[in-house]
């Protein structure tokens, strides 16, 4: 009997401690699944204008072996556990409630989703747009948030402001219908504060600057600040009758306060000097259209008190536009953001992430894996918004960026940015990157997405497709088939900047890497002319130009230049090295 007895103990114990171990390895490998299905390409900074992100390749600062991985697993956890042990008991117990550290994501219901189109910079045809506005609709998509920049067609005293490529009254009105037509809300954002770098270039508005040497941001001591944004706002509403939100911008205000009458002012008079500002705008938005809901990038409210955000009156008047776009968010830091705007007085709130252009100034392809992880951890703040009951969540905007202000070089184009748009809308509809996600986004792009790779597979069914893969190409061979040129042991033997200065070298050692180097100038110019004729299609004559420059005719140019100074010092058959430098 007693060992009858010891046996079911025994046997009590040992069932105790499989079902610890199964619960452990379930945990385990639960968030060695988080960790792995997006791992970020890089660290970057945030703000967009400051941004570390640099050009380099897929797996970039993933971990490598298991001991990395391990590494990464325990401070993610830890990191994940110590900010929702520091939010209030109320958040802090929804999240738990809701969704632990280790669980996968769900879907979350009736959440807008917003494409921002940045048309600072390689702006598309509006043939273009009529390709790519019904694919944003079938991607989960609801509306287009327009950052017109100078593209819109300004007249009478603010013409000059107009690139010469900007889009036409009638092409305005076609952009309407086709956004129409694909159930897409069209909301335009006009910059009323900072990022006026369009406007402020010019020698007339030059006295409007608050710093002289720099256009980045308005001046909002002078009386014709404001008029002028009246003007410019008067005239987009103009074409937007219909318009049932607005974003008014307002976000990285460098310089304010640094104007020579507004020096020597403290912190909280630099708030009430943005207040001032945004709440005119505000008030002359909502006078003039009083259906219309205003919207304002957050960044330069987080610094402000709840007091003087109150009675500022901007609650009233706005949203504000809550914007990350790391891989992994400060769940801490926009706890204390929202809950700030929610005692202010604010009734609704909306969110803002990245599909691309916030990974790199100069990023010619898009890192599926960072913008992936950046939708994701929104999908976790979403989650808790009900421990917020004041505050409406109005929706999700998936910025885009073309350049991170009027005078930077270039980002992703729009088309190499589609996958990845792609896959983040999929996975806010599905609340992560599933195979049901993965399958849908194969059937509307006609391409499988690989996350390792950062690359979508197969020749692709959506607009630009071609151009994608073009792209593609140029990242990953284009500069690796240049350096292995340049390394070719006849080059390096043969030909130098001293054989160039003096204009001497034997013909027939130039001859053993001569025809190599005509084959790489073939091989590319092909390319180089596909990539054009697929650009010509999508963008105008200026993106063209800006784009190869800065991608491709450094290198074409010295290799058309190595050709030609090759085949004259050839012709020289083996002279004496000139006098002449």
């Amino acid at each position: 009997m007693l060992k009858q007895k010891a046996l079911r103990v025994f046997v009590f114990c040992f069932c105790i401690f499989l079902w610890i171990a199964v619960r452990f390895f379930l945990h385990e490998s639960d968030l060695t699944k988080n960790v792995e299905r997006a791992f970020p390409q890089q660290q970057l900074q945030d703000e967009k204008s400051g941004v570390n992100g640099q050009k380099s390749g897929a797996l970039d600062g993933a971990p490598h072996g298991e001991k990395d991985l391990a590494n990464l697993k325990a401070n993610l956890k830890a990191k994940l556990k110590a900010e929702v042990e520091e939010m209030p008991k109320q958040s802090k117990s929804h999240i738990e409630l809701k969704r632990s550290i280790d669980d996968l994501q769900r879907p979350i219901k009736n959440l807008r989703s917003i494409v921002h189109l940045d048309l600072k910079g390689a702006a598309p045809k509006v043939k273009y747009l009529e390709q790519i506005f019904p694919l944003f609709s079938s991607l989960g998509a609801s509306a287009v948030l327009m950052e017109y920049e100078d593209m819109f067609p300004y007249d009478g005293n603010l013409t000059l402001l107009r690139s010469s490529f900007a889009y036409s009254v009638k092409d305005i009105m076609e952009i309407k219908r086709l956004a129409t037509i694909s159930n897409l809300e069209i909301i335009p954002l006009v910059q009323t504060f900072g990022h006026l770098e369009f406007v402020l270039k010019h020698d007339k508005y030059f006295d409007l600057r608050e710093v002289a040497e720099f256009p980045n941001s308005l001046n909002p001591r002078i009386p014709s600040s404001l008029a002028l944004l009246k003007d410019m706002l008067a005239q987009v509403m103009k074409l937007h009758p219909e318009a049932k939100h607005f974003h008014i911008g307002c976000d990285e205000v460098y310089g304010l306060g640094k104007a020579q009458d507004s020096k020597a002012i403290s912190q909280e008079e630099l708030g009430q000097l943005y207040l001032s500002h945004v709440t005119a705008v505000g008030m002359f938005m909502t006078e003039t259209w009083p259906s219309v809901k205003l919207l304002i990038w957050d960044d330069m409210l987080r610094k402000i008190s709840v007091n003087a955000l109150k009675e500022s009156g901007l609650p009233k008047l706005a949203a504000p536009v809550v914007w990350k776009y790391l891989p992994t968010l400060d769940f801490k830091a926009i706890n204390g953001w929202l809950s700030k705007y929610q005692e202010a007085g604010f009734k609704h709130v909306w969110f803002a992430s990245a599909f691309k252009g916030a990974s790199g100034p100069d990023q010619m392809w898009t890192p599926f894996g960072t913008h992936l992880y950046n939708h994701l951890s929104w999908l976790d703040i979403v989650a808790y918004m009900s421990s917020y009951p004041d505050l409406t969540l109005e929706g999700l905007i998936l910025t885009g960026w073309q350049r991170y202000e009027h005078f930077s070089v270039l980002c992703e184009l729009l088309p190499v940015g589609i996958p990845s748009l792609a896959v983040c809308l999929q996975t806010l509809k599905h609340g992560s990157f599933n195979d049901k996600a993965k399958a849908e986004v194969h059937h509307i792009l006609g391409c499988e997405v690989k996350l390792d790779k950062e690359l979508c597979y197969g020749s692709g069914a959506f607009a630009g497709a071609e151009l994608y893969h073009l792209v593609h190409r140029i990242h990953i061979d284009f500069q690796s088939s240049v350096d292995d040129f340049l390394q070719n042991r006849h080059l390096r033997g043969a030909y130098s900047r001293y054989h160039h200065k003096y204009s001497f070298g034997n013909p027939r050692n130039l001859g053993l890497f001569q025809h190599k180097l005509i084959s790489t100038l073939k091989e590319w110019e092909a390319v180089i002319e596909n990539l054009r004729s697929e650009m010509e299609a999508i963008f105008f004559p200026d993106t063209i130009e800006e784009w190869m420059e800065e991608n491709v005719n450094q290198h074409m140019d010295m290799l058309r230049n190595m050709l030609q100074d090759v085949q004259r010092i050839s012709q020289r058959k083996g002279r004496p090295k000139s006098q002449k430098a």
